[in-house]
Order: C-alpha cells, then structure tokens, then sequence
C-alpha cells in the first residue's frame, strides 16, 4: 500500500526531500492507509524537553533557556513560610510607628501639663505672699502646695519612663523593621528561599522584639544605666549558607580584604568610641536635669507652705515662687529639648558602628569564599550605608594604612 507523510517544513536530513508530499512505498498487512503529522511529534517533544528547561526573559523580550537543577528550584513551603513572617513584620512596622506617635504626644502633653500646673502654682505663691486676708492666703497656700506635690510626682514618673526616649526607640525600631521587610521582599522577588532565609529571618525579628518592647512595665529599656553600651538589634551572626559563585574568589581579593581591616579599624577607633563618649556627656546631662525637677518642685512646694508676711515667710514665698520658675526651665530643658531621645539617638549610632564592624569581621573569618556575601556587592552597601562613594571609601582606607590611629577622619559621613 501507500503511506502518505505531509509536512509543512522539515529538517535538513541526508535524505534528499522537499516541500509537498512524500511518498514511499512499502508492505503492509491488511492493506491499510496511516497519515501521521510530523508537527505533532515536534510538540511532543518540545514538550518533554521543556519539563528540564525554564525560559528567561531578557530586556527586549527573547528567551533565553536555562538549565537549573532541583537543588535550585523554589520551595514552595519555604516561601510561604517568608510570606507569614512578611506579614508580621510589616504588622510589626505599624505597630511601632503608631506607638512611637504616642509616646511622642505623651511628651508634649505632659511637659505642657507639668508647666501649667507649676507656673499656676508659682502665681498663687507669689499672690498670698501680697494678699493680707487670712482665709483666701490660707487657701491660695494650700492650693499651691498641693500643685507643687501634684508636679513633683509627675516629675518623677515623666523622668522615670523618659517619653522622647520610647519615642526614638519606637522609631528605631519601625525604621529596622521595615529594612528587614525590603530584605524579605528582595529574597522572595530575585531569590531561592531555603530553610536558612527563614531562619535568619526568625531570628532577625525575635532580635528586634528584645532590643526594642513594645510594653513599659517589666521589659522597659532601663533609662539612665550604668554605663553607656551600643544598642544591639540583630541576631549573632551565623555562617552563611553556600552558593554557586562565578568565580573562585567571590569577587575578593587581598587588597580589598585589607581595605576592610582598615575600615573596620576606623569605625571602631573613631565612629563608635566617639559616639560612645557623646552618649555618656548626654546620659549625665539627663541624669542631673532628671534630678534637679522635681527637687526645684519639692523645695518650692515647702516654700509655699511658709509664705506669709513675716521676715522668714517672705524668704520662703521666693523660694516657692523661684523654685517653681527653676522648675519649670529645667523641665522644659530636658523634655523640651529631648535630652533623652538625643542619648537614645548616640546609642543607637554606636549600635550601627558595632553592626558594621561585626558584619566585615564576619565576612574576613569565613574560610570558605562561596559563604562570604560578594566582595564587590558588600563593597557596595558599605560605601552607600557609611555615605561615600567607592573610591572615597578605598581612599579612607588608604590614608587608614599609612597614618594608623592617627588618622583624625571618620568613616562615617551620615552622621
């Protein structure tokens, strides 16, 4: 019989052949006429080889096809899991920043409040010191008095719990919160996520959940410590996962691992220890303002005890009219002009110094280069993040070599 073969466009072959019909002859039992279509065995194949095959797209739209390898390919668990904790970042983000808008209002109030109450309580001092009437003296005294109490024990606990410092801290950590959800989205967008992206991230946001409470009872960062130490908001640093690299080294070499050594050297000698000693000059300035308030108060409200028109009732009317004016620019000194955000301020740029340091150090001690983030990308997000250029940041390290501890430049130019 005669199989007839048609084909639209075939492939060079030895055999001679041509656009049309085909035709060749041969045998077959029982008489019978099969057409099979050549396109369609193309597509079967097509198809089975695109089961190893992924299509990229490039900028003017050609694919371009690329072998990948199941260890490669994305989990979809793993990145559910990234999705979960996206969400309670960006949760976590609003939650701080609405906090860190109220505890700023709490500032304004209560230094407002705490003003009018002991400005109000000056004047009645100052007008039953003048008044010759004994009932309306007694009860201006009084009153008075009892304002001047009132703003002590307001004194202390506005003091205590330091508002503009929960206010900075909130905004820290609204700040960071939000990086750690770009970074998340940036995984989720260009990478593969595995088990050790979930992970960091986990411990990414416990890290941030210590070092910045939500709550002021129990678990409030202590106000006026000690001694002064960087804030620290991230999690020890793990060895990262290995990855396929373009070359051996990663995009390092022995020049810039000694760039980094010195860059590291500067930050810790002169950007950290600096705003170390800036935190401790603004943390005694708070302490003593934090102090004198509610003294100048308690004073003025004995004064006003006292005050009447004899010798020593005068003196004791100026100390409760004098005291309750101290008071009050002292109060507006320290709240007014947010010595303790300004201390929370010192702190946390220490803390970012720490960060830095630790972060080049992390990478220099890792032995195995497919672990170590890419020389040229972590060159890059150092010289943006200390706000220099490439080869500003290389002169620095430079002038770091040849002058030493010498050197009267910061790495920083931020802040």
């Amino acid at each position: 019989m005669t199989i007839v073969l048609q084909s639209s466009n075939l492939l060079n072959s030895s055999t001679s052949c041509r656009r049309g019909l085909i035709r060749g002859n041969t045998n077959i039992p029982n008489n019978q006429t099969f057409k099979i279509s050549l396109p369609k065995l193309q597509r079967r194949a097509r198809l089975a080889q695109e089961q190893e095959l992924i299509s990229v797209f490039s900028t003017n739209g050609s694919p371009i096809e690329k072998r990948i390898s199941p260890s490669r390919r994305r989990d979809p668990l793993m990145i559910e899991k990234l999705y979960a904790i996206k969400e309670a970042v960006a949760d976590r983000v609003e939650m701080h920043r609405n906090i860190g808008e109220q505890r700023s209002q709490w500032n304004s109030m209560l230094l407002t409040s705490i003003n009018g109450i002991t400005l109000a309580a000056a004047t009645m001092v100052g007008i039953a010191a003048t008044s010759s009437a004994g009932d309306s003296v007694l009860g201006l005294k009084m009153s008075s008095t009892l304002m001047y109490l009132a703003a002590t024990g307001m004194l202390v606990a506005m003091n205590q719990i330091q508002p503009s410092q929960l206010a900075e801290e909130q905004r820290n950590a609204a700040r960071l919160f939000q990086a750690l959800h770009n970074q998340i989205e940036t995984t989720l967008s260009i990478g593969h996520p595995s088990s050790v992206d979930v992970k960091e991230a986990m411990d990414r946001v416990l890290a941030l959940d210590k070092a910045y409470p939500l709550p002021l009872l129990g678990v409030m960062l202590e106000k006026f410590p000690s001694s002064v130490e960087p804030a620290v908001w991230w999690p020890q640093q793990r060895r990262r996962q290995t990855k396929r690299v373009n070359d051996n080294w990663n995009g390092w070499n022995g020049k810039l691992e000694e760039e980094m050594k010195e860059i590291m050297g500067v930050l810790g000698r002169k950007d950290q220890e600096e705003y170390v000693r800036l935190g401790e000059k603004a943390l005694k300035f708070n302490k003593f303002l934090a102090m004198s308030g509610p003294l100048l108060t308690g004073l003025a409200a004995v004064g006003s005890a006292f005050a009447d028109h004899s010798h020593h009732g005068s003196w004791a009317a100026r100390v409760g009219i004098v005291g309750g004016a101290l008071a009050s620019v002292v109060n507006t000194l320290e709240h007014g002009g947010q010595v303790g955000m300004v201390f929370e301020m010192y702190r946390s740029n220490a803390g970012f110094f720490q960060y830095m340091q630790e972060s080049i150090e992390s990478n220099l001690t890792e032995t195995e280069m497919e672990r170590r983030e890419n020389g040229e990308v972590f060159e890059l997000k150092l010289a943006l993040k200390l706000g220099r250029s490439l080869s500003d940041l290389r002169n620095l390290a430079a002038a770091s070599l040849s002058k030493g501890e010498e050197i009267d430049e910061f790495a920083s130019k931020l802040f």
